[in-house]
């Protein structure tokens, strides 16, 4: 089952590469073009910040290019070493353009202050800053269409990108300012506004840095996939509940995951079977998330007694604060045996005392029972 799964992902994943990669290409060619223009420019009217937006260019070109890398290595097949393939080498190319407009940011800024203790006069030609205002408008046109197609087929690089591309706008924009500025009353800010732009940019080299090593790392699962896979789940006949979902990201796109599954203590192995093989491609073909195990918690129900001692324990649980779920209850009476899981929350001051006190209650209601208790996680906790 997770086989054919796989490969339908993998043709997806082709399509998404191939999107990247276009994207990444129209990119590169605008942004060389560009910085040859404003390199040319730059020189010519001895302006630090056309040259510096020139520079700017070029390390967009850049991270273009690094996007296109990553994507194809990131998309190379499984193999024994790494059986869940390569996707997170996207989030990797994503940190090394963080680092790359951090860099541009800080060499602007050194730059930027170089030219206010040692200013030069600039030399600013209508021409010149007819050709600067178009490149305004492609930039801002440039950023727009990759954030959005960043966006679309959720690759953090190309909104990286954009975003980078968004900000040279606005720094091309300032120099028409300053050079409106200059013209008319003879004062020269470029050397301070490039210094102010320099620190905008270091900042949102920072947070993009911040935001990749945070994937990396590895964050929780999106609150609203995970509620909306539980009731895809549970719209199943016999599933009375879903719990203990954890979703495991190997790059954007790219999940798999397991889940317990509440259902009567009648069904057979083959019914089990059925049911878990359907889940599993309603769940890729609704949400392209491989459930790679699901699990089973049963219910008690030829026995009437077993419902009304889980009625008292869900009552003794949930008296307590922090207590976000109790799930998988079962009652053995061949063996007086209680199970189930009880969640607290990460809200809680101390999660294990309060699990034991949840222990020390029931416990206490029920002496004659042997419990077995697990303190739960959910990994989708908003």
């Amino acid at each position: 089952m997770s086989n054919e799964l796989s490969e339908v992902s993998i043709v997806n994943d082709s399509s998404r590469e191939k999107t990247i990669i276009k994207t990444s290409i129209i990119g590169i060619i605008a942004n060389v073009f560009l910085a040859a223009f404003k390199a040319v420019i730059g020189i010519m009217t001895h302006s630090i910040a056309i040259v510096l937006d020139a520079v700017n260019n070029i390390s967009d070109a850049g991270s273009s290019l690094i996007t296109i890398i990553g994507t194809k290595l990131a998309g190379r097949e499984p193999d024994k070493k790494h059986p869940f393939g390569y996707g997170r080498i996207e989030y990797l190319s994503a940190m090394i353009i963080s680092v790359i407009v951090l860099y541009a940011g800080v060499t602007s800024f050194i730059e930027s202050v170089k030219k206010i203790i040692s200013p030069q006069t600039p030399e600013y030609s209508i021409a010149s800053l007819v050709i600067v205002g178009v490149a305004v408008v492609v930039k801002i046109v440039l950023g727009r269409y990759v954030k959005s197609v960043g966006t679309k087929v959720n690759s953090d690089s190309l909104v990286n990108s954009g975003e980078d591309a968004t900000l040279d706008s606005i720094i091309s924009a300032s120099t028409l300012v300053a050079a409106v500025i200059f013209m008319i009353f003879g004062l020269s800010l470029e050397a301070w506004l490039g210094a102010i732009i320099s620190l905008v940019i270091i900042k949102s080299g920072i947070e993009m840095l911040k935001d990749t090593i945070s994937q990396i790392l590895g964050e929780r699962s999106d609150p609203d996939l995970a509620k909306s896979i539980k009731q895809t789940v549970t719209e199943f006949e016999g599933v009375e509940g879903a719990y203990d979902l954890v979703l495991n990201n190997y790059g954007p796109d790219a999940w798999n995951g397991s889940v317990h599954i509440e259902v009567p203590d009648t069904y057979s192995a083959d019914q089990l079977d059925r049911l878990i093989r359907e889940i599993q491609m309603k769940v890729y073909s609704q949400h392209q998330v491989i459930l790679t195990a699901i699990g089973v918690y049963s219910i008690n129900t030829k026995d009437d007694e077993a419902k009304a001692i889980e009625q008292k324990v869900r009552d003794i649980v949930f008296s307590h604060e922090n207590v976000l779920q109790m799930h998988g209850f079962y009652l053995t009476k061949e063996t007086n045996n209680i199970r189930f899981d009880v969640v607290i929350s990460f809200d809680a001051p101390n999660r294990r005392d309060a699990y034991q006190t949840i222990v020390s209650d029931v416990q206490k209601a029920f002496p004659d029972y042997q419990l077995q208790i697990t303190l739960d996680t959910d990994f989708s906790e908003e």
